[in-house]
Parts: C-alpha cells; sequence; structure tokens
C-alpha cells in the first residue's frame, strides 16, 4: 500500500519532491492504490486519491485549474499500482520503470512523458493524452487505450498483448519490434506510423485509417501495408516511383566469408557511386522456402543482378528460383583460377544471363565495372524492355 511518508513529501509540490527524488535515488516511491485485505484498505484508497486528485489531477474546488500539477516531476521507479490518476496532469514527468499496473489514468495528460520500461499492464487509459510520450520497451499488456492519443509516441518494443486501442490516434507513432498480439486495433488513425518487425498475430485491424483529417478517408484492415497504400493513392506519380526503382536497384548475390565479402562490399561501393541503389544479400544465412521468396521478390525490382558464382553454397538454390521464371539481366562473377559450379552451364539457354566476368580481386573488378558489367547489363535491360514492348503490341486475332 500507498506509503504515508511519500504521500506528505508528494503533498508538498514538484520541487520538494524532485529535491527529495535526488537525495534518495535507491528508493521506489510507493503511491500505490488499495492493496486487497488490507486493515486499512479505505484509509490508503482515500489517502492517495486525496493527493493524487489535488495535487496531480491539479483540481480543488474553489480553483479548476491552479499550479502545482506534477508536471515534469521525477516519479523513476515510483509505485504507482491501482493509483487513481484519472485526468491527471503529469506532462513532462518521468516515470521511468514507474510501476503502473491497474492504475486509473482515463482522460490524464502524460504529454511528453518518459515511461520507458513501465509496467502499465491493465491500466485504464481511456483517451489519455500519451502525445510524444516515450514508450520504449513498457509493458501494456490488456491495458485498456481506447481514443488514447498516442501521436509521435515513441513506442519502440513495447509489449501490448491483448491491449485495446480501438479509435486511438496512432498519427507518426513508432511502433518497431512492437508486440500487438491480440490487441484490438479497430478504427485506430495509423497515418504515418512506422510499424517494422510488429507482431500483430491475432490482433483486430478493422478499419484502420491511413489518411489524414483534410483527406478523403481511406480504411485498410492491415497496419503493415498501411503505409505503402497511403503512397499509392496519394502519389499520382506512383507509377514514375515504381520505375524508377527498377531502373536504379542492383541485387547483388553472394557469399558473406570474409574474402567475398571484400568483392561485393567493392561491387557495391562501385555500383552507388553510377547512381545505382544496390542491394547485398548475405547467402550464409540457412536457406527455406521464405529466404528464397524474398530473394525472387527483390529479384523483381532489380534493373539487373550481379551474382558472384565463386564458392556459391546456396547461391545456385536461389538463381534456379530466378532465372527460369523471372527475365533480369544476370551478370556472373567468377575469380580467377575457381570453375563455375556444374549445373552453372545449363543457363546457356536464357539469354538475359551473361558471359562469366572473371576477376582477380575487388579493386581490379571496380576499374572495369562500367566495361564488362554494367554496360551489358544497361544493353541487355534495355533488349528486354523492348521485346516486352513489341510483345504487347501484338494483338491476337479472333477468328469468325
Amino acid at each position: 500500500m500507498a506509503d504515508a511518508e511519500h504521500l506528505e513529501i508528494l503533498r508538498s509540490g514538484v520541487a520538494t519532491w524532485n529535491r527529495w527524488r535526488r537525495a534518495h535515488r535507491g528508493v521506489r516511491p510507493d503511491l500505490s492504490g488499495d492493496s486487497p485485505g488490507d486493515p486499512f484498505e479505505d484509509e490508503v484508497r482515500a489517502l492517495t486519491s486525496s493527493v493524487l486528485n489535488e495535487v496531480l489531477r491539479g483540481r480543488k474546488p474553489v480553483d479548476p485549474d491552479p499550479p502545482g500539477a506534477l508536471s515534469g516531476a521525477v516519479l523513476n521507479r515510483a509505485d504507482l499500482r491501482d493509483a487513481d490518476l484519472s485526468g491527471a496532469r503529469l506532462d513532462g514527468a518521468m516515470l521511468i520503470d514507474a510501476r503502473l499496473s491497474g492504475a486509473h489514468l482515463r482522460r490524464a495528460d502524460l504529454s511528453g512523458c518518459v515511461l520507458t520500461g513501465a509496467r502499465l499492464t491493465e491500466v485504464d487509459g481511456r483517451d489519455a493524452n500519451f502525445n510524444a510520450a516515450t514508450l520504449r520497451w513498457a509493458d501494456l499488456g490488456r491495458a485498456q487505450l481506447a481514443g488514447a492519443n498516442l501521436k509521435l509516441a515513441n513506442a519502440d518494443g513495447i509489449t501490448a498483448r491483448r491491449a485495446v486501442l480501438r479509435g486511438a490516434n496512432l498519427f507518426y507513432t513508432s511502433l518497431v519490434q512492437a508486440d500487438l498480439s491480440g490487441a484490438d486495433l479497430t478504427d485506430a488513425f495509423v497515418y504515418g506510423v512506422s510499424a517494422w518487425d510488429v507482431q500483430l498475430k491475432g490482433a483486430a485491424q478493422d478499419r484502420l485509417v491511413i489518411t489524414t483529417a483534410d483527406e478523403p478517408t481511406v480504411v485498410v484492415d492491415d497496419l503493415q501495408v498501411a503505409q505503402f497504400l497511403h503512397l499509392i493513392i496519394s502519389n499520382r506519380r506512383i507509377r514514375g516511383v515504381i520505375d524508377a526503382l527498377t531502373t536504379k536497384v542492383v541485387l547483388i548475390l553472394g557469399r558473406f566469408t570474409p574474402p567475398r565479402k571484400i568483392v561485393l562490399d567493392c561491387v557495391r561501393d562501385g555500383l552507388r557511386r553510377r547512381g545505382f541503389v544496390p542491394v547485398l544479400f548475405d547467402f550464409d544465412r540457412p536457406a527455406n522456402r521464405d529466404f528464397t521468396e524474398t530473394v525472387v521478390t527483390l529479384a523483381h525490382l532489380a534493373r539487373f543482378i550481379v551474382a558472384d558464382i565463386t564458392d556459391p553454397a546456396s547461391l545456385p538454390k536461389e538463381l534456379e528460383a530466378i532465372i527460369p521464371r523471372l527475365a533480369v539481366p544476370v551478370v556472373p562473377l567468377l575469380q580467377q583460377d575457381h570453375e563455375p559450379y556444374a549445373m552453372f552451364s545449363d543457363y546457356w539457354k536464357y539469354d538475359w544471363v551473361l558471359d562469366i566476368v572473371t576477376y582477380r580481386d575487388g579493386p581490379s573488378l571496380v576499374r572495369t565495372l562500367d566495361r564488362k558489367v554494367v554496360g551489358p547489363a544497361e544493353q541487355t535491360a534495355q533488349s528486354l524492355t523492348e521485346r516486352r514492348a513489341r510483345h504487347r503490341s501484338i494483338r491476337p486475332r479472333h477468328r469468325r
């Protein structure tokens, strides 16, 4: 239950509280609410509510909005479990590693708060304001955050399993590597959200709003494709963007063993200096179906492919998934005094597979990059583009 001394210091205001916190950094302040079965349960609840309602919330019967709320207060590691913080003014407060499980945060102002590593399981944060708050690695499991404002919040790495975020404002929120398994995101506003490596197993993602308030409302049902879909509907030159992408990307395939990586890095740097966007792919990872599909997807975006077949390991498997199915120029590289793997000769029938380019080392390869790699690859790419155009221009004749 709450510590009466801590509550009394809290009652003294922000300056007194922060001085005490600086002098007692090892103490975890206990401002928690009632403890089930405690004989002083009602007294603790009343004391906690009185202090938090007057000091934190900043409200008194004769003065509806006075100064003295704990804006910017240092409450790191504080125990605020089950505390009544409804409508509290905690903007800019430091709540690193604080315990807030079961706390009542409805309509509270926590804008700009630092809640890194805080435990917020089962909090009632409906309509609370977390604008620009830092919630990295916080635990929001089963938190009630319907209608909450998390605009510009940093929520990277949070655990929010089965959290309710219905109608929440997630504009520009960063959710990198967040765990939202089983969460309810229905009707959430997700324009500008950063959703890299988010876990969404079992999550409800119905009617996610991907447009701003001044745009016609567009909704989707998948957080991870929201950003891409918004790009498509808002960018009138999206076809030009895609065309630019497919004329700049070069996929570089090979192994990441030290001798091979030196060569791949030289090729990458050389291509970058020539205005391309090189994508370097490491084949030392275990090959599986998903891995192969990723390579094929990247190949579809590439202007051409550079494949170092020296000491190839799993590279033959990936080329077999690409070459017969996709007409994109492939430039094979082979270090001098090495032999190509046996099955590579079978690709003679595909004219988008260029002649093998032999090299002594990375720097010497870069010196001949234009003549032996870029020039032939670009010429082949252009030829394939013209062939596709001719094919599309052919109209089948219908028999009468």
